[in-house]
């Protein structure tokens, strides 16, 4: 439990006037590395919040998110909205380090029950607008011959994919590894099949970076692109001719 009590230490010799602390993040769990950093949202009355900072601190990795409780509503509005909210999921699923007054208590019963409801739903227009995207870059991966290239589509429809099933599902959305951990939560099946394939696709079927243009990697490239399908086809299918935006 030492990144506990270094946290704790933390909060107290920079912010002796703290309302409230939540330590977050991968180091809370069985995914914790040796280089997982220290999530710390402080609660403070007043300046030098809003503010967030990056530190090393006894060894650790330290990053800040210092608010006053009208920034966390603020931020935790316009997050949502976007139907993506790291705060939320810190101060949900993180640890309450101190609570001086009962205000990280209130806030997180309000992380969690937030956090639970689930963003807000996606309209139809932004899903054709999304399955109009996947199905371009569809037909841009299938007539693709340079292998570099390739890999940005892959990466690019990767990404794409697992939002849309995400959204076409009511949950959460996340960036980088917490994409792929809001993907394999939501449907581990789906996060297997998209990014074994999206890694094949990638690297061709003899593992080097280079091998694009040959029957192999076009046969990777081609099974992947049936995984995209598989998501298109669940959000309503492909979508291109006839699509339309004022």
């Amino acid at each position: 439990m030492d990144h506990v009590s270094t946290a704790e230490q933390l909060v107290r010799d920079r912010f002796p006037d703290a309302r409230a602390a939540f330590l977050a993040g991968s180091v809370l769990t069985e995914r914790r590395t040796p280089r997982s950093d220290l999530d710390i949202v402080v609660l403070l009355s007043g300046p030098p919040a809003p503010c967030r900072e990056s530190l090393i601190h006894e060894g650790w990795p330290v990053e800040l998110f210092v608010q006053t409780e009208a920034d966390w509503h603020r931020f935790v509005e316009r997050e949502t909205a976007l139907r993506r909210s790291p705060l939320l999921a810190m101060c949900a699923e993180g640890l309450l380090l101190s609570d001086a007054d009962g205000i990280g208590a209130s806030l997180q019963a309000e992380a969690r029950r937030r956090w639970a409801a689930g963003p807000p739903a996606a309209s139809e227009s932004e899903l054709e607008d999304r399955r109009y995207a996947l199905t371009d870059t569809l037909d841009d991966l299938a007539g693709c011959d340079d292998p570099l290239e390739r890999t940005y589509l892959v990466a690019h429809l990767l990404a794409r994919a697992s939002e849309l099933a995400l959204l076409a599902g009511g949950h959460w959305l996340g960036g980088g590894k917490w994409l792929s951990r809001r993907l394999a939560d939501a449907d581990a099946g789906l996060h297997k099949r998209l990014t074994v394939a999206a890694a094949a696709a990638m690297s061709g079927a003899d593992g080097t970076a280079d091998s694009g243009g040959t029957a192999e990697s076009d046969d990777a490239a081609r099974r992947f692109a049936d995984v995209v399908r598989e998501v298109l086809e669940a959000t309503g299918g492909a979508y291109w001719a006839g699509y339309r935006r004022g």
